[in-house]
Parts: C-alpha cells; structure tokens; sequence
C-alpha cells in the first residue's frame, strides 16, 4: 500500500525557502542556494542503512522517483530473501561468508588460499565485514579503494585484495549464496614500472658466490631460477618424480595459472641430473626439509639476502623474483617471440609478458638492423 504524504506535499514544497529541508517515510527534499530542489533518500532496508541522492528538480526528478527507488531496492532485498537456498533465509554478511569461504578453498584444494585469507583478515573484513554480500555495491567497493589508497596501499596491492574479494563473490553466485554479483569491480591503473634483472655479467657472480654459501639450498635455487624464470615455491616445492631430464621438463602441478610443463635448459638437466644421482632412496622432494611441515624448504630469503650482498649487489633491488623478471627479460631480449615466452614463464596472458619487451632498446635496435640488411643485402 502507498504511503500518504502530509509533509511533502507540491503545495509545502514550493513554499520550502533557500537551505531548508523537509524529510517523510525517507524522503528528503532540499532547496538549494540557486533555488533548485534536490531529492534524497535515507532508508533502512535489511539492517543496512541506505542514503542515495536521487536528483534535482532542474532534472525533472519529482518525489514519485524518490518513491520508485525505495519500492525498487525493497522489492531487491525481498528477492534476493526469497531466492536463497532452503532453511536459510537471511543474507550472509561478508565476515560470515569469508569464513565459510575459506574453509570451502581448504576442503577443494584452492589457490592462494594463506595470501587471501590474509588479505580479508587485514584489510577487506575490517571495512566491509559487516555488510551483506549483496549490498557490497560499486559505491561501497569505490569507497574500499578511496580507504586503502589513503593508507598509501599501491595500486597493485588493492587490485589483488579486489581479485580476492570478487573471486568471493563469483563463488557466493556459484554456491547459491546470492543470485548475482551486487556490484562491478573495477581494477585500478597499475604502473607498469621499472622491472629490475641481472646483467650476464651480474648472474655470473651471483651463482659463484652462491657456491660458498653455507646453505645448500640457495645455489641450486638461483641456477633453477635463472634458467627456468619458476617462482619462488614452484621452485621449492619440486618433487624429483616430477624431473623428466629425458624431455627436459619439470611437471608443476600447483603453478599460478593452473599445472603446466616447465621447459629446461640441456645445462639445467644435467645440474638436476647430479641432484637425483646423489639423493636418498626415500627422498621425495629436490629440497626435503625435516624441520618443515609440508616437508620441503619454505624459506630461502635470509640465505639469499646474505648472498646477493656478497655479491656487491643491492639487496632492496635483487630480491628472489628478480630470478624470474631476469631469465624473462633475457629471453626477450635473445629475440625469442612472446607466446614463446609465456610458455616458458607460465604466464596467464601474453599482455603480461609485453611489459619485458620494454626492458631496453638493444633487442629493438637489433631487430632494425636486420629489417635494413634484408633491405640493403
């Protein structure tokens, strides 16, 4: 049934003066200082506080659009109840579902799942936790961004704790949590930035000062890193039934963008060759560790932050994917072709691997020069 106006009525609100305000059933109506009227509505739907401007009357916008709106997010609500699965009626909040969400990734075998639980932990539950997934709208994910960035968080950061929050989402839709993602969740503009790598001359001294490291592990991981362009734990977590020095692969089930064969180098192959001839008959992985849970080294960065020092290098700049950004960029730069690369690199897009073709002009400048000799004989 329609709600009766007594206050904002046509007759009252043509006699509302410059800064006066007059509010009924959550409708507001402001006159301006140019004399035009504004429409706005404040209204509590779900336990969750909902303010919107509807617009002014210059607009054409009358209280029956204000009127509109509220029927239309009601009837919203009053859907998304009707449409959840059966013995539950009410909507999950976002700390709710995190929790639920969480524990669906542990039991499925997900990605990620340390870095995303961390991600909601420390900064998307503190802000959003306490709302419905379905009023997570564009406004309020606008509002979460404008929040982190005032924190200094970098773009690249926020973009990945939004990549966890819609992941959530998309999963919420899937499980039949809610019907539909309730907002659009734009990425911010991330700068491309300066990619550090190694020189040839660099990598050179880098192994040979990892050959005298104490830890057994760092020489290894930085010959497997450089040669290959494999993270940091796809490199540590490399079980010797997954060598294939025959085909000159590694099988690497858990990689970022789903399992993948990571080709090798004839040198690598027989580096790794030595690594099984002299391992244990019960040995499973290329680096066990009794000391660890999951059986394998977890944590190289003291090791190799003492290395690279050693090294006469700039620990803040050479950091353990720096391995990964310079086997890539030189790759690039020997004129190997890009899908080629992302092969290698076990990229998700090749857009990812374009940003290593910008790493310096040399290959550029080769590639001219042979486009001219193919001109000139």
């Amino acid at each position: 049934m329609a709600k009766s106006f007594t206050k904002l009525t046509r007759p009252t609100i043509r006699k509302i003066k410059i800064g006066e305000k007059l509010s009924e059933h959550g409708i507001s109506f402001e006159r301006l200082a140019d004399r035009d009227g504004r429409y706005t509505v404040n209204i509590m739907v779900d336990g969750q506080r909902i303010h919107r401007v509807i617009g002014k009357e210059s607009e054409g916008v009358t209280r029956k659009q204000a009127e509109d709106f509220i029927s239309q997010v009601r009837t919203d609500a009053r859907q998304n109840r009707l449409n959840l699965p059966t013995k539950r009626k009410t909507i999950l909040k976002l700390k709710e579902a995190v929790d639920k969400y969480i524990v669906r990734l542990e039991k499925t075998g997900g990605k990620d799942i340390k870095k995303k639980r961390s991600r909601f932990d420390l900064h998307i539950t503190p802000f959003l936790g306490g709302k419905p997934l379905t009023s997570i709208s564009s406004l309020e994910i606008d509002k979460y961004k404008k929040h982190r960035l005032d924190q200094k968080a970098s773009n690249g950061t926020i973009n990945r704790e939004l990549a966890a929050l819609s992941h959530l989402l998309n999963m919420a839709v899937e499980w039949k949590w809610i019907t539909h993602q309730p907002g659009q969740i734009k990425r911010l503009k991330e700068d491309s930035g300066r990619i550090t790598y190694l020189t040839i001359e660099q990598c050179k001294r880098l192994i040979e000062t990892a050959k005298s490291s104490q830890n057994p592990t760092v020489y290894p991981f930085i010959v497997i890193g450089l040669e290959t362009s494999m993270r940091r734990m796809e490199i540590l977590s490399i079980k010797l039934e997954n060598i294939n020095i025959e085909k000159r692969v590694i099988y690497v089930p858990k990689a970022k963008s789903g399992a993948r064969e990571q080709p090798i180098t004839e040198h690598l192959a027989h580096f790794l060759q030595c690594y099984m001839d002299s391992a244990d008959e019960d040995q499973i992985w290329l680096f066990p560790s009794k000391r660890s849970k999951v059986g394998h080294v977890t944590n190289i960065e003291k090791a190799f932050r003492e290395v690279v020092i050693e090294a006469g290098l700039n620990p803040s700049e050479v950091v353990r994917h720096t391995l990964r950004h310079t086997a890539i960029t030189h790759l690039v730069q020997a004129g190997i072709d890009l899908p080629t690369v992302q092969r290698i690199s076990g990229h998700k897009t090749l857009e990812m691997v374009v940003r290593y073709s910008h790493q310096n002009n040399e290959h550029i400048s080769a590639a001219m020069d042979k486009l001219q000799q193919r001109y000139t004989g």
